[in-house]
């Protein structure tokens, strides 16, 4: 258990963005015998085989196919997402203001804004830019010293400091990142990325666009007098990716098993790499020759496991969670329930989980919202409706969700991994 989350630890700091966590499964997929496919090219694909598909570069979906006929597989999905909140620098950034340079930024997703304010803050992402031939390429780049900052204003100065409803997103978010002479032009930021361009050794001749995100540069760690718990950023939903792609590599010879992990997921899944594109669809659909009936039959016997994490009991909080239903960190994955369809799970999906979770000798816990609260959703749903697939929605119990530093238990992840170890293994 220590070296595996070792490995999730090492994992989350390399994966800085979803572009960045979607190279690190790829090559994880790699170094296990997986082959890439790409989806303009026509498909060879033999039984027993490994394969891997990416699109826009974060999101990623990889699949080993049975000894069997497609049909007459056991098919066997797990879903997560490569992105978590953060904060994107939008296109032209460069903003001075009383001689600080700083860069214009927007929330991506929704996050605990205080938690970003006064951290070593770095930048990262993907460039487009124009390389030598006239051709447009891209790159992914990491600053990864801190390079910027987002000061909150002193308390004496501020007596609400601190309250995420008072934060000014359009004036108290932009970051510092040095001071500039008032006699010197304006630096420019695609200037700045140029040059970082040219010190990778690419030959780019121009930036024509760009998708950089901030993050911390405190790498996550395990904390605890007793080493109980993990800390760090993007816990959600980086550990189950990694979770998700390490059980693939256990999949049984008469079992067609699939990891997708589809980009967006924090902003509603609506794009070309989100949940609701038709990028899983079509995968499948390819698998299958094509054949709309075959499809059809798949998805009918196949079980998909939506693996995000879950809300675990507050110590400080409890009144915020539904008695009977408030998980513990280090007690076991969870499932997640809603009346209103927030989470996928049905009464013969979680009966399939509870029964493996047995078989696997993993505690299971189970968790519902009060019904004076609200609760938010995962790919679960939405990958359920467009497939027609049976889901259940699992993940680990996690604290201060959407922080920039979320906390876990050490003991779940790799729970969480021996049960879709054998869900992966299990026919």
């Amino acid at each position: 258990m220590e070296r595996f989350n070792r490995d999730l630890l090492d994992f989350i700091t390399e994966s800085k963005t979803a572009f960045h966590a979607a190279k690190k499964i790829e090559e994880m997929l790699i170094s296990d015998g997986f082959t890439r496919l790409y989806e303009e090219e026509k498909w060879a694909m033999s039984a027993g085989g490994k394969y891997y598909v990416v699109r826009n570069e974060s999101a990623i979906i990889a699949f080993k196919l049975s000894n069997k006929a497609v049909e007459d597989s056991v098919w066997r999905i797990v879903g997560a997402h490569t992105d978590s909140p953060t904060m994107k620098i939008k296109p032209n950034p460069e903003v001075v203001s009383k001689n600080i340079f700083q860069l214009a930024i927007e929330p991506y997703g929704s996050m605990i804004l205080a938690t970003w304010f006064d951290r070593d803050l770095s930048i990262a992402g993907r460039v487009n830019y124009l390389d030598k031939s006239m051709s447009v390429a891209s790159a992914l780049i990491d600053f990864k010293t801190a390079v910027a900052i987002i000061p909150s204003l002193a308390i004496h100065l501020n007596r609400n400091g601190g309250d995420n409803s008072t934060i000014n997103k359009q004036k108290e978010l932009p970051p510092i990142l040095m001071e500039i002479d008032a006699s010197v032009t304006l630096p420019s930021f695609d200037g700045l990325l140029l040059s970082y361009l040219h010190n990778m050794g690419l030959e780019a001749s121009k930036v024509l666009g760009h998708e950089l995100f901030l993050y911390d540069t405190n790498p996550p760690q395990v904390v605890g007098l007793n080493n109980d718990f993990i800390t760090g950023s993007r816990l959600d939903n980086l550990l189950s990716c990694f979770v998700g792609a390490k059980a693939l590599q256990s999949c049984g010879d008469e079992i067609c098993g699939l990891l997708v992990c589809n980009d967006h997921e924090e902003c509603g899944s609506i794009s070309l790499a989100g949940a609701e594109s038709n990028f899983l669809k079509t995968v499948i659909g390819r698998i299958c020759g094509g054949e709309f009936e075959k499809v059809s039959r798949v998805m009918a016997r196949a079980l998909m496991a939506s693996v995000d994490n879950a809300h675990a009991l507050h110590p400080n909080y409890p009144e915020k969670h539904e008695p009977g239903h408030s998980p513990l960190l280090n007690r076991g994955p969870v499932i997640k329930f809603n009346a209103n369809q927030k989470y996928a799970s049905n009464g013969h999906s979680s009966a399939f989980f509870s029964l493996l979770a047995d078989v696997a000798q993993v505690p299971l816990q189970s968790f519902v919202a009060r019904s004076d609260v609200g609760c938010g959703s995962t790919i679960g749903p939405t990958t359920s409706a467009l497939l027609g697939v049976q889901t259940v929605d699992i993940g680990v119990p996690t604290l201060s969700m959407h922080s920039i530093r979320e906390t876990a238990g050490t003991k779940d992840a790799f729970d969480l991994y021996k049960l879709l170890s054998l869900f992966f293994r299990q026919a």
